[in-house]
């Protein structure tokens, strides 16, 4: 599966909220170094799980989803469970912490 790009609240719901099964999604910015340094750990990780669906949200394009999710630092990311969040992360990290934070 590959990652997906959510640009505005509407899509969010579409590709989150009514999501059956896992998703990760990371809110993030183009000018937020720890973020740029998060992508490849996205990339693998989406590689690592088929079942897992990987959502990026620019919370500088899209802000409603991360206001609405209280996201006061990034990345963060949140894992959903048939539309409902279960887990946090924030911050830059390895893999393996990433992986061990949310369950995976």
């Amino acid at each position: 599966m590959s990652i997906v790009h959510i640009e505005d609240a509407a899509e969010f719901d579409a590709e989150v909220l009514d999501e059956k099964g896992k998703v990760l999604v990371d809110f993030w910015a183009s000018w937020c170094g720890p973020c740029m340094m998060m992508a490849p750990v996205l990339e693998q990780l989406d590689a690592k799980y088929p079942d897992l669906k990987v959502v990026k949200v620019n919370v500088d394009e899209a802000a409603e989803p991360a206001v609405k999710f209280g996201i006061d630092s990034i990345p963060a990311f949140l894992l959903f469970e048939d539309g409902k969040v279960t887990k946090k992360a924030v911050g830059a990290m390895p893999i393996e912490a990433l992986e061990q934070r949310l369950g995976l």
